[in-house]
């Protein structure tokens, strides 16, 4: 075989066999038995072959990001990595660009800045690897402008395994396997095959400009009143205002942490819709939304002035009702994408779709579970998440052209409990699943439904991409992540026509 095949008596092995959650494998008898190194597609189908001929059961690494256990919790299996493979560049006859499934995000964004002035509407962690992203329908800051990366694609290039064992490279488009190529875009990694390169027609133009900025709120003066009318017109903007086109270069973050954290935390980027910050109206708009969340010191018993637009602000003598501050900063577009990694903690995440804001029964669960303790472990980094949503992605016509059919919702929620003791695994997870649980199990859920964003007049339901096996408990969990149309028994016809021996497989892929 000419490709590396790192064994466990490879001095290597113990630095390749884990991805970027130290959750996985949970037991050493859970861990693979051999990683292919390839640095081509034909190094793939060479790899595929060899294992499934060998009875190994094949598994696939692009940047090591995955939620679950679905690479490495793979007992004397193999791993299919596939960071070796980094391209991310115009194509030499200049029509259309190749980004290939090991390339990380950062590095994308680098390369196709400097070589042709485009982008991606990519995610906002460098360190995600192209493969899993793009193919499970990843979004980021530009995704309300320009929609989802997968929404982009016009070609891909996959390993598929025949009911022979036999792996073959296909190039797939909307005239050549056109419902395996739909599958490819959003339907999520390791159900029919091994992408190894993305391929675009065209790309946007990235901005020539943003601006960024953040609004703090200090746990320590919050109210359950104050948080509910925060998070309120947090929600009700998108829901209302941020429908409308010239606010889709507006992209948040709302960082809804634990009372531990010490303070709630907003992250907020934007440009005009003509890449540039000429006209910052729609900004100064959003942050006038919190107006009425400014500090109010008491310490001399006379109120203060608001809080200056583009500086930091501070409350005297730490007293006030409610610290909120904001300050902006502007960057060019490539400045702005080169963000922290982040670190290699433990996990669990859970998601969900918003079409409309919480309910107040709803904020009370967050409100209680946020300023609550639970069974002494640290929940200073537990969080959920609400990105701002919708914008270009909630054209219809793109869930029929693509496997992401969530096309209405406003909002992306990412329930996150992070820490670094083994010893509290079980309690970290207890503590998140049954807060998701809470959250959607209030009065106005249907009774079969209950403890699921189920797809409804409020939820689309859940995100392939943060995959949660907690999810397979429900009988109808492929209707969370694939709607309730008729998509999940396309994507089964998919699978049985191009994967019929199931060597693609986890705990929550397509079913054959």
């Amino acid at each position: 075989m000419s490709i590396d095949v790192v064994t466990r008596s490879d001095q290597r092995f113990e630095d390749l066999a884990h991805g970027r959650n130290p959750r996985f494998p949970e037991t050493p008898s859970e861990a693979v038995s051999s990683i292919a190194l390839c640095h081509n597609a034909n190094d793939v189908v060479e790899a595929v072959e060899r294992f499934v001929r060998s009875g190994l059961r094949p598994t696939i690494r692009s940047g090591g990001h995955c939620y679950e256990g679905f690479v490495y919790s793979n007992p004397g299996g193999a791993v299919i990595d596939l960071r070796m493979m980094t391209a991310s560049s115009r194509l030499p006859d200049r029509s259309g660009f190749l980004i290939e499934s090991g390339c990380q995000l950062g590095q994308i964004y680098k390369d196709l800045h400097e070589q042709a002035n485009v982008t991606i509407p990519g995610g906002t962690c460098v360190s995600v690897g192209a493969g899993g992203h793009i193919s499970g329908g990843g979004y980021g800051l530009l995704s309300r402008m320009y929609g989802l990366t997968c929404d982009w694609v016009s070609a891909v290039d996959i390993v598929t395994v025949n009911k022979m064992g036999k792996a073959m490279l296909r190039h797939v488009d909307s005239s050549h396997d056109a419902d395996l190529f739909r599958a490819c875009r959003g339907a999520g990694g390791g159900s029919f095959g091994i992408i190894t390169g993305f391929y675009f027609d065209k790309l946007p133009t990235p901005p020539k400009e943003v601006m960024s900025g953040r609004i703090s709120f200090d746990w320590s003066t919050m109210t359950e009143e104050r948080f509910a009318r925060i998070l309120f017109l947090y929600c009700n903007y998108w829901q209302t205002r941020g429908i409308d086109a010239d606010t889709w270069g507006l992209f948040t973050i709302f960082n809804l942490s634990h009372r531990t954290s010490g303070h709630l935390g907003m992250s907020v980027q934007f440009c005009d819709r003509n890449g540039t910050c000429d006209d910052t109206r729609v900004l100064e708009e959003f942050f006038s939304t919190f107006d009425e969340c400014r500090p109010i010191s008491h310490a001399d018993g006379h109120s203060q002035s608001p809080v200056n637009d583009h500086l930091p602000a501070s409350a005297d003598s730490g007293q006030a009702v409610c610290m909120a501050q904001h300050a902006v900063t502007r960057r060019t577009w490539i400045d702005s994408t080169a963000g922290s990694a982040g670190g290699e903690r433990r996990r669990k995440h859970k998601s969900a779709y918003m079409k409309q804001h919480f309910t107040p029964e709803q904020t009370r669960c967050i409100y209680k579970y946020l300023t609550s303790t639970f069974d002494k472990v640290d929940l200073s980094r537990a969080t959920i998440l609400l990105d701002s949503y919708g914008g270009a992605v909630n054209q219809p016509t793109l869930g029929r052209e693509t496997a992401i059919v969530q096309r209405s919702s406003v909002l992306k929620l990412q329930f996150i409990a992070t820490w670094t003791d083994p010893k509290e695994d079980a309690a970290q997870q207890k503590w998140l699943d049954s807060f998701y649980t809470d959250v959607y199990s209030s009065s106005d859920t249907g009774e079969r439904h209950k403890g699921t964003p189920y797809p409804s007049d409020r939820y689309e339901g859940c995100y392939i991409n943060y995959p949660d096996v907690d999810m397979l408990r429900y009988s109808y969990w492929p209707q969370l992540y694939y709607g309730t149309g008729g998509l999940y028994s396309d994507l089964q016809n998919v699978k049985r026509h191009y994967d019929p021996n199931n060597v693609f497989h986890h705990a929550l892929s397509v079913r054959p």
